[in-house]
């Protein structure tokens, strides 16, 4: 079947990806390992245990690879904090276990994908290709050698060179890491669930988990279609959603955008391409048809804040501007997606046992911008805590631990938070809903509450509750995706008020609109609430 996603645009690996029947759960089971959410973390971390003979179940709200990992870039690749602030955060053999771990997480997906295509005829098209980080015209040339000096500290291969070879333009001095990796992220989820059924385990689609509740011996996932019980729960959904506030005030949610351009086949060189700016532009190839006459030049970057941009697609326009100035054997423009990246509060992932939950609960969140390779390093470690083995990534990834480091972004971060509950004291966007133009959304004022009002192209509205579920900020129109995004902590949810992307633990309130909706200049008639059922 083809794929779902979480939003309006749709990425290459979403065009191009037939991925597996994915049926709702058909009731009550019992099971060793519960797993939450269908994307990388969760389907690498189900595969790891069932090719250990342990008993797994994998739920998901929407479907295999609906979430973050068909709308990344798929790079595997150095750290996004790059190892000279690992090293200054957490020292030098902290930096070489964050090394380690990189490279044993690509080896990793590099020798399943291998699997995959032998037992189960899918080519993830996985390619070891180099990776280039060069400075910008400004950045001092002393910070890049920094970087190298770093990176060699930390035991990774890496070469300081005049410019990135093969490029169309002088990228000034760049550091080289040497066999880095890439792939069709979605071919390798379909490859994945196949071999955990195959397996034995259990792969299930549009089954929302509501609940996790139990004790150290067993846990209970609570979701619409029944009850799964399982003595070890996994929440990969990306950023928790039975978590109030302790690992949300670790991490931030950030929107981050991709076109992707068609360009003549062999114009550019097969390789990873980052800069040194804040945010950064990252650069790679898609062959979409090994028989076709042209590459799709994959460039994204141009990051926000979720839900803080008025006009998040002129982000695509921003983009593809650098790119064409850039690569001037662009041609047309095939793709524009985003997606959707914690940040932590220190740089590093948080991967482990769930902070103030059973020791049999565990989470893979924080990937700050690495989500493939995190996603990876997480699957192997849980899969080892799981099995009662000591790793010795575990501190460091611990998600229990405090955020001593990068305390000036953490507060930055909370404060940014805390000034969004100011948005209910303010007006709405538009006075009346009569000024919602066709395929768009606002948010309306109606006495002391806000309503989030869209209105489809046959002109019907569809209303909800501007407050998000979670901790009751009030959510933005995103029109690059069609959502209501929640600009405190990264909730998504479509017109309808469903769930896109957690913490939101339920919909938004649906919101009756009476005549026709509201009256112009007049915000408080024609308005009444009740509870969607």
């Amino acid at each position: 079947m083809s794929a779902t996603t979480n939003g309006a645009s749709l990425s290459v690996w979403l065009d191009s990806a037939v991925l597996p029947p994915c049926p709702p759960l058909p009731g009550d089971l019992d099971t060793d390992v519960c797993v939450i959410g269908a994307g990388i973390a969760g389907l690498s971390t189900a595969y790891l245990l069932a090719r250990e003979g342990r008993r797994v179940v994998v739920i998901d709200a929407l479907g295999i690879g609906a979430g973050e990992t068909g709308r990344s870039s798929a790079h595997l690749f150095p750290p996004d904090e790059w190892y000279a602030a690992i090293e200054h955060k957490f020292g030098p053999g902290n930096a070489r276990l964050v090394a380690d771990s990189h490279a044993r997480a690509i080896g990793l997906v590099e020798s399943i994908a291998a699997m995959l295509k032998a037992d189960e005829h899918i080519d993830c098209k996985f390619e070891r290709v180099d990776g280039y980080l060069y400075a910008l015209p400004g950045n001092k040339l002393r910070n890049l050698e920094h970087e190298y000096h770093c990176a060699r500290r930390a035991g990774v291969a890496v070469e300081l060179l005049p410019r990135v070879p093969g490029l169309p333009f002088d990228s000034g001095p760049a550091v080289r890491f040497a066999n880095q990796a890439q792939f069709h992220p979605l071919h390798y989820l379909a490859g994945l669930a196949r071999a955990i059924e195959r397996l034995g385990g259990r792969v299930f689609g549009a089954t929302h988990a509501c609940r996790v509740r139990g004790d150290q011996q067993q846990q209970t996932v609570s979701t619409e279609h029944g009850e799964v019980r399982a003595r070890a729960v996994v929440l990969a959904t990306h950023t928790p959603f039975n978590d109030r506030v302790v690992m949300h005030t670790k991490q931030a949610g950030y929107r981050t955008y991709v076109v992707g351009l068609r360009v003549p086949r062999g114009a550019l060189p097969r390789i990873l391409l980052w800069d040194t700016g804040d945010p950064y532009y990252y650069v790679r190839l898609e062959t979409p048809d090994a028989a076709g006459d042209h590459d799709i030049l994959v460039v994204g970057g141009a990051d926000h804040k979720t839900g803080q941009d008025d006009h998040p697609e002129h982000r695509y326009d921003q983009i593809e501007r650098w790119a064409r100035a850039h690569f001037p054997a662009a041609q047309d423009l095939a793709y524009r997606w985003s997606g959707e990246v914690m940040e932590p509060a220190d740089g590093l992932p948080y991967l482990g046992r769930n902070p103030m939950d059973d020791d049999n609960v565990y989470l893979i969140t924080g990937d700050s911008g690495n989500g493939i390779t995190h996603c990876t390093i997480g699957a192997m470690l849980i899969t080892d805590l799981i099995a009662g083995r000591d790793h010795p990534w575990e501190a460091l990834y611990d998600p229990a631990r405090k955020p001593v480091h990068g305390l000036a972004d953490f507060a930055a971060e909370q404060a940014n938070t805390l000034a969004r509950y100011g948005e209910w004291l303010t007006g709405g966007d538009v006075d009346s809903v009569q000024e919602i133009a066709a395929g768009e959304g606002a948010v309306v004022r109606d006495g002391l509450r806000k309503i989030a009002v869209y209105r489809d192209a046959q002109g019907a509205l569809h209303a909800v509750s501007a407050r998000c579920t979670h901790l009751g900020c009030a959510v933005h129109w995103n029109s690059a995706e069609r959502s209501w995004d929640c600009p405190c902590h990264a909730s998504r949810f479509d017109i309808q008020g469903q769930v896109l992307h957690g913490p939101a633990p339920a919909p938004l309130e649906k919101i009756e609109l009476l005549d026709g909706g509201l009256p112009p200049r007049s915000p408080r008639a024609g308005l009444r609430g009740r509870h969607a059922r």
